[in-house]
Order: structure tokens, then sequence, then C-alpha cells
């Protein structure tokens, strides 16, 4: 797609869109969306259940009287019963593992990739990616719709691209010095499995790479874990959300300011919405995000229930882009657990844990229960050297984690102490939380 390139900005005039023009363009878009979702066999049925006609439905302030969808509708839905074009036209799908119930399927039509793949790398060149450098994408192919996006976001914009995979680290170190990659995109938790490898091959990233940007995503992570990359790997982080159900990453994303996620509100309608009641939040208030598909033809989605919690922020971002940014992901609202009657999100944990210098890189929530009662034990890798100094240093350490711990989640649990490389690891998303409460 030729159009003039500006220092900033990979497309001047929708990122920089004034708001009421922005809000004109979604209006269109969503009656445009609207019409072709009701040529699928689900949401057909489904706005004749609700009683909605969706030809009334002018603008966005009829939003609220849409039905929301639900992951449970799309299993409902499998494997096509969400296609609003012919069976020919849809080009790719991507499906769950179906670990957890029926999979459900995302498919798409040719120009949806090349939309995809057009707001991909908007996205990075946002972050100063440019055609001179070398990106290796270090997560996985397949199903798996992350490295599939950033992959072709990457040739979009014209910069040398190394499908690595993940894992097999030794082998990314290994092309990192030999293509001289200066952008890499992995999960958080990969992220810090590299540093260990890298401390391992006595290569110092600052020194002995070109490394100047990580792209993060996949899996919630806490501003404290982002800040430790940064500070041992030499670069800048970006924060990246997407889903699969939305095509993938490229929903939103982090620009220089590194304050919030735009989301890039041509191609998607955003509501914040109360997990319980279902009801719009204030601005700067927690809720569940809650998406509308603006520009997808084979499979568009309406109002739908991503289950992850997060923030629409105020106020103008300085970058100059007139999308509004959502906070960073808390968590999912399905992630949360119950302990002693208490809420608890794993990333209140990472949070505390990764702002102590003295705390390694991993960590692991084991949840179990003891007669009537339930106990919380966290896991902690620490440093190396403090299992070689004073046994008080490492009770200090202990009895620290724990009144912060006691602070933020209102009880006391308990905490185990490992060196590093003590805790399982996996090649995908990190696991961690670890209920054997479940059937007692």
């Amino acid at each position: 797609m030729n159009r003039p390139r500006h220092p900033v900005y990979w497309d001047p005039e929708i990122e920089t869109l004034p708001r009421e023009r922005l809000r004109a363009l979604q209006e269109q878009r969503l009656r445009r969306t609207l019409a072709a979702a009701a040529r699928s066999p689900f949401y057909r049925r489904l706005f004749e259940e609700a009683g909605v006609a969706v030809e009334a439905i002018r603008g966005l302030e009829d939003l609220g009287r849409l039905p929301l969808t639900t992951k449970d509708h799309l299993r409902q839905g499998y494997p096509f019963g969400f296609l609003a074009v012919s069976r020919e036209e849809a080009v790719r799908l991507h499906s769950s593992s179906g670990t957890t119930g029926r999979a459900t399927v995302v498919l798409h039509s040719a120009r949806d990739l090349e939309a995809w793949a057009e707001r991909m790398a908007r996205c990075m060149y946002m972050t100063g990616a440019r055609s001179s450098d070398v990106f290796q994408n270090m997560t996985g192919y397949g199903m798996f719709t992350g490295g599939l996006g950033f992959h072709y976001g990457s040739e979009r914009l014209g910069m040398l691209t190394v499908p690595a995979g993940p894992g097999n680290s030794r082998r990314q170190v290994q092309f990192m010095q030999d293509f001289g990659t200066t952008v890499i995109h992995a999960i958080p938790s990969y992220a810090f499995r590299l540093l260990a490898v890298l401390e391992e091959m006595g290569i110092d990233p600052r020194r002995d790479l070109d490394l100047k940007t990580a792209y993060l995503g996949a899996e919630p992570y806490s501003e404290e874990t982002r800040r430790r990359v940064e500070r041992e790997l030499g670069v800048r982080v970006f924060n990246s959300y997407g889903l699969s159900e939305m095509a993938g990453p490229g929903v939103a994303f982090e620009c220089p300011e590194q304050n919030g996620m735009h989301i890039w509100e041509d191609a998607f309608l955003v509501e914040v919405l109360d997990p319980k009641t279902l009801t719009p939040v204030a601005e700067g208030e927690e809720g569940e995000l809650v998406l509308t598909t603006l520009d997808r033809e084979a499979m568009p989605l309406i109002r739908y229930r991503t289950r992850d919690l997060t923030a629409l922020l105020p106020g103008p971002c300085p970058c100059g882009r007139t999308h509004r940014r959502i906070d960073r992901i808390k968590g999912r609202s399905d992630d949360m657990f119950i302990v002693k009657g208490v809420n608890v999100f794993p990333i209140q944990v990472e949070t505390l844990l990764m702002g102590m210098p003295e705390v390694g890189r991993d960590y692991r929530i084991v949840l179990d229960r003891e007669g009537d009662l339930d106990v919380m034990t966290v896991e902690v890798e620490v440093r190396r050297e403090m299992f070689q100094g004073d046994v008080k240093s490492l009770k200090a350490l202990r009895e620290k984690i724990l009144a912060a711990l006691k602070s933020e989640i209102l009880f006391t649990p308990r905490v185990q102490l490992v060196e590093p490389g003590s805790l399982p690891r996996t090649e995908g998303k990190a696991v961690r939380v670890l209920d054997r409460r479940r059937g007692s």
C-alpha cells in the first residue's frame, strides 16, 4: 500500500483523525458491520431472539441495544456459524485448542489479512521500527495468532524478518549475533528465560548485541517486569494487546510515551463495562473490555466480551494520536482466584516481587486446601548469591516479601524461596497459578 510516510506516523491521516471525524467513520463502519454480521447464521438468529433490527441502529448511542457476544457463543457457532461471507471467500482460520471445551474458530478473508498486516505495521512503526531494522520473532506460529500477526506486519513495514519461533534459546542468541537483530517479539516469561541463557553464555546484551526494541504481550505482566527487562536487556519494551477473536495482536499498542496502549478505533469500537452489571464504567475506572470489529469481512464480532480487565485512560496523548488509550491489562476476570474470601489477581503478586532487586525472574502461586482452610504459597526464585551468603539475609528477604504481600492482599500467605531455575519452565505462556484445591 503506497502512501506518503511521516517521521512519526505510519498512516498520519488515520492516526491523527479528529475525534468528530473518527466518530463519523466508526458509525459508518458499524452500520456496514451490522449488515454483514446479520448475514451469518449465528447473528441472524441472535438478533432475531433479541428483537433487534440492525437497520434501526444508526449511531454509537444505540450500541447498548445490541446483544453481547461471548466465548460460549463462539463455541456454539463452531465451525462456520459466524461466517458472514461465502465459504470460498474465507482464506484462513485460526482455532483454539479446545482443552476447556469445544474449540472456537476465527475466519479471515484475504482483505481481513491485509488489514491486519497494515495495523501491525502501524503499531511497530509507531515505536520507531523502520525498514532498516532486523526483526526476530520468538513466538509461536500456526493456530496461535501472535507469531503470524507480527510476522506479516514486519514484512509490510519492510524489516528483514527472522521467523525463529519459540524456544531453542541458544540458537535464538546465535541468530541475534549473526543477523544483527534489533527488534524482538516474545512473551514476557520467555524474555526472562532469554536473559538467563544470555547469562549462562557470558553475553552482555548491551555490549554484545544490537537490540534496541522488544515487544511483549500475550500474557499479563507488570510495569516492574517491563522495567526489569528494559534494564537487563538494554532495550525499550512496548506493550502489545490483542486476542485471536479480534484477529490477533495489533488491537492496541503502546506509543513512545509508554503510558497506555492506543486502541485503533478505526477498526474496533471499545467499551469498558462492569463485569457484574454489564453497564459502562466511567473513564479511568477499571472494568471488562468489550470490543466490536469495524473492519472485518469474514467474521465480524459484535460487542465481544474479552474478559480482560482494563480502563480507558483520560485525556489526549502527547504523541498526537487521537485514538484513545487503554491501561495495561490487569488480568482476566476469570484469572482471579479467591483465598480466605479475598479476591487475588496474579499480577498483584508479580508487581510486588519484580520490584525487589533480590528477587529473580520467576515465581509461582500454589493453592492448596488443608482441612477446611485455603492455603496460598508463593514460590519465589531469588538471586543465586542469596543462597551463598548469611542465612539471616534469606530470612530477612522472606519476611520482607511476607510483609509486602500481606499489605497488598490483606492476608498472610506462605513464602518459599528457591534457587534460580528451580521452578518449572514452559515454551509457551507461563503457568503462574497452580490450584490444587479443585475437587477437594
